[in-house]
């Protein structure tokens, strides 16, 4: 089991926050979030169902995802006041949801154990690694020309598969299958300078060399074609 420690960005979001948000265990919480995937997806190929999308939750505005048209009323009123889910917004609503919005359409009737929101929120918060590509990080274009080899990223993705799946399936860790090659490569290239930080994606990707990174982003663009 590891902890995240959730990047100072975020935690300037949440002064003043009555739990420790960076004790959260988003592999726990990522089970705990399969009662939820009825209605949210999450990952880069996350659509809106019942219920949008919930990547970036975390410093979103209330009802703003502009492809779901189910918010109820009071969600949007909340959206027009220019409320912000930070994480301490997130614990309140998840310990109660109607009471924290009466009248929402979200029928979920919350969680009770403070560890189980804090939790949630940190598996939220490390999701969509593909958000290096607007948080200023760029990588030098003769990186991301390298073309990488599929067979040798398939090869090297041993470790990767143990929590993504090569088939696409989401079970609470989000897909990578699929991936633009350039997305891929900046995020994995993220994780390797610490612009973004994921104890295990950082340990991970500082062991790889830019053609490995490549072969990867190759390999898992090629299982989504």
């Amino acid at each position: 089991m590891f902890k995240v420690m959730i990047g100072a960005a975020v935690l300037g979001l949440c002064s003043g926050m009555a739990f420790a948000l960076e004790a959260g265990d988003p592999e726990r919480g990522a089970k705990l979030f399969k009662k939820c995937v009825s209605c949210h997806q999450v990952g880069p190929k996350a659509k809106s169902r019942t219920g949008p999308v919930l990547n970036e939750i975390v410093g979103r505005a209330a009802a703003s995802v502009e492809d779901f048209r189910r918010y109820s009323k009071p969600m949007k009123a909340l959206g027009d006041t220019g409320h912000v889910w930070t994480p301490e917004e997130l614990d309140a609503f998840l310990e109660e949801p109607r009471k924290y919005l009466p009248k929402t359409r979200m029928t979920f009737r919350g969680m009770s154990k403070p560890q189980d929101r804090v939790d949630v929120i940190a598996y939220l918060v490390s999701l969509s690694p593909e958000d290096a590509t607007v948080e200023g990080f760029t990588v030098a274009p003769e990186i991301l020309a390298i073309e990488g080899d599929p067979e040798y990223g398939e090869y090297l993705s041993s470790e990767c598969v143990t929590c993504h799946k090569a088939d696409g399936a989401d079970d609470g860790i989000p897909s990578i299958t699929g991936w633009e090659t350039e997305l891929f490569a900046t995020a994995m290239h993220a994780y390797r300078e610490k612009n973004r930080e994921h104890p295990v994606m950082n340990m991970i990707s500082a062991r790889l060399s830019d053609e490995e990174i490549a072969g990867l982003a190759a390999y898992f663009n090629g299982l989504g074609n």
